[in-house]
Parts: structure tokens; sequence; C-alpha cells
């Protein structure tokens, strides 16, 4: 590994240019690290929250999206004021190297298992599709990651903003249209939206949905991305307008999000509640084509490739921000995403169980959770870095709680699953 030149940036804004901006040219950070939201590790456990308790867990996924929304701003706004990214600041103030080098292994290890996911869901729908063998798909999965990273390196944040965001709509519409052919009842709907639980599976489940929900690479590559499109503009008047507008990204990102998480668990308990086989992704895709027909089946499959090649891409770009940030070195996107390819298609290629494979590499990514969001909370209340900018008590102590409850709950996911509850 060397050290190279980092990945084009966009150019620099001034504040006149910021303040005449429309509203429209500002968004798009959001809605890439939004896709993380939408990987297959959620469409595994929205579906399966549907599919056994209903419209039980409603008030989880809207609950998550919630706090989501407030972490992305936090994580956003650090990025846009500090003009660094999480992984860099956190760099410069670990001054030991043991202890930076400890904190990149882990933050490293969250983001292979956020690549593993989507690399198997992209193989899955592969498979669904076409009937192409999970190596094969994991390796074509791989490829066309590698070509939308080649975007990114070449063309700039911007238009690797607009590829994302075209996947994003076909998950959108992949993964909506069967709650739109068999719509949910109004009444039970509400009615989910009263926090409480049904047993032990189902406060797994919720943890598995706020694990799925808030990644920890999303809240490193959030702040990259809007500290590499919004560069060399710190402590200015047009700081303000940035961080306005990027509350209204984040809340778009955070709406298509949420309503696709919820379209997801609003199907499974309207159409497949209590159909066996629906806690494996395959078992959904067989649940809906004999439910709803071939068509909506096929557009799920379609959604589930679109999520698994958007947010293979987004983690392989965390990944390379969370080595250069922490560890001051930067290796080639490609290169990163040819090594990074290496654990999934080996676990496609002997044969281990894809649903099961989704499962532990959420029970990794809870591990990271706690690393990635205390010290975001911690960085964006001090007044010494963000100046006028830093979060008012309010804010800080709502970071607090999400974490606590994230954090607790991370917790009990980790013991439900080792003591097999």
């Amino acid at each position: 590994m060397s050290k190279i030149e980092a990945p084009r940036r966009e150019r620099a804004l001034t504040p006149t240019t910021v303040a005449s901006s429309r509203l429209l040219w500002l968004l798009g950070p959001a809605l890439v690290a939004g896709v993380a939201y939408l990987d297959p590790g959620n469409v595994a456990s929205n579906m399966t929250a549907g599919a056994r308790y209903g419209y039980l867990l409603v008030w989880v996924v809207v609950a998550g999206n919630v706090m989501a929304w407030l972490i992305q701003y936090l994580s956003a706004k650090l990025g846009i004021v500090t003009g660094q990214s999480l992984p860099e600041i956190l760099g410069v103030r670990m001054k030991r190297p043991l202890a930076r080098r400890l904190y990149w292994i882990q933050a490293e290890l969250v983001a292979m298992a956020t690549d593993l996911a989507e690399i198997i869901g992209g193989a899955v729908a592969l498979y669904l599709l076409f009937d192409l063998p999970l190596l094969v798909g994991g390796i074509i999965t791989g490829t066309i990651s590698m070509v939308v990273l080649t975007v990114h390196t070449k063309r700039g944040p911007k238009v690797f903003e607009r590829v994302i965001v075209a996947l994003m709509l076909i998950i959108t519409v992949g993964f909506t249209v069967g709650v739109v052919l068999s719509p949910p009842d109004a009444g039970q709907v509400l009615g989910g939206l009263v926090p409480r639980f049904d047993g032990a599976n189902s406060v797994l489940l919720a943890a598995s949905i706020l694990g799925a929900t808030i990644m920890p690479h999303a809240i490193y590559a959030h702040s990259s991305l809007a500290r590499d499109r919004f560069p060399e503009w710190q402590g200015t008047t047009a700081t303000r307008r940035l961080l306005w507008a990027t509350k209204w990204d984040v809340t778009i990102a955070m709406a298509i999000a949420g309503t696709v998480n919820l379209a997801i668990l609003l199907l499974a308990a309207s159409a497949l509640q209590g159909v066996d086989g629906t806690d494996t992704l395959q078992g959904a895709y067989a649940a809906i084509e004999s439910s709803l027909g071939a068509a909506v089946a096929t557009a799920f499959a379609i959604g589930l490739l679109a999520s698994g090649l958007a947010s293979t891409s987004v983690g392989a770009y965390a990944g390379a921000e969370i080595m250069a940030g922490l560890i001051h070195v930067r290796i080639p996107l490609l290169l990163r995403r040819l090594i990074t390819l290496i654990p999934a298609l080996v676990i496609l290629g002997v044969g281990f169980d894809p649903t099961e494979a989704l499962v532990l590499s959420q029970v990794v990514l809870s591990f990271g959770i706690p690393f990635a969001l205390i010290p975001l909370v911690w960085l964006t209340a001090q007044r010494g870095r963000l100046g006028t900018f830093a979060n008012r008590w309010f804010t800080t102590a709502a970071g607090a709680l999400c974490s606590l409850a994230l954090v607790a709950l991370n917790v009990v996911l980790l013991v439900l699953v080792f003591t097999g509850a």
C-alpha cells in the first residue's frame, strides 16, 4: 500500500455561488449515505418482522428512521463545518499509533461485514432473476460495483451521486409495488405505532431492524461525502445555508428510506404473515410470487439487486475513507474493491448459508455502533471545533439518548444471538 492522491472532489464553492444555488443543487450526500438504509440486511429484517409479527414492529421502523435523521445530520454537519471526515478527525486526535490502528481494525471489520452483506444480497438477486450460481452472482455484483466506483474516481462525487440516486429509485419502485397492490389495513398500521414487544424474538427482530438501519459505515461515509461535496468552506456565512440544505437532504433521504423499509414490513404483514420460509431472501421471493404473482416477485428481486449494487459501492467508498482517515493510507478504490470482494466470494463459493452470513454480518455491525456514534455526538458538541455550529444542549441530549438506546439494543441483540434465545 502506498499513499496516493485523494479521489477527485467537487469544485470549490464561493460564498456567492452557495448563497445563490438552488436547493436541488445542494442535495445529494445524504441520498448516497441513505442507500445504506436500503441494503439487503434491511430487506431481510423488515420482511421477517412483518411475516412473523404482522404490524407489531411498525413503531421500530419509524423510531429507527427518526434516530437515523439526527445521526446522519450530525455526521454531515461535522464534514461541512470542519472540512474533515469523522475518521480524519479521530485519526488526528488519537496520538498513540496502537490505539489508532486498533480503532481502524474494528472500523475496517465493520465496513467489510457491511460489504459482505451487500455482495451476498446482489448474488441472491441474480440467482432469483436468472438462476445464476451464487458465486457467479457475487462476481458480477462485485464487477458492476467496480464500474460504479470508477465513476466516483473519474467523474467526481456529483456524478457518483446521480448513479446512486438512480439505483435508489429502482430500489424504491421494486420494494413498494407489492404494498400498492396489497395495501395494508390502516387501523392495524396505526396500532403498530404503539411501542410494544411480544417475547424475546420480537426484541431480537427489533434490534436487527435498528442494527440494519443505523450502520457505522454510513456514519463514517456521510461526513466524507459532505466534505467532498462542499470542500474548503468552513466558518463562513455560506456554511449556514449548506447546513439548511443538508437538513432537507437528510429529510428527503430518510423519508425515502423509511417509506421503503415500512413498505417491505407492511407487505409482509398484509400478504405474507404466517407463511413459512420468509426469514430468507429466497423464501420471501417465493412467498411473494405465490401470493402476489411473478411480476411483483420480479420487481422485488430487481429492487434487491439494485440495493446490493448501490450499497456495496457506498460500503467500499466508506472503507477507503476509514483507512485514509485513521491510518493515513489511501489505496485505489478499485484495488480495495477487489480485496474486500474476496471474503464474500469465499463464503458464496463454499456454500455457506447466505441468510446466516447476513445475520453474522449484523452481529459485527452491532460491535461497531458505539465506536462511531459516541465520538460523533461528542465531537459535534464541541464549541472549540464547530464554533457557533456546535450542537445545542438539547441536540446533544437527543444524540446521547439515541446512542444509549442503540448501544443497549445492540447489546441485547448480541446476547440473544450468542445465547441462542
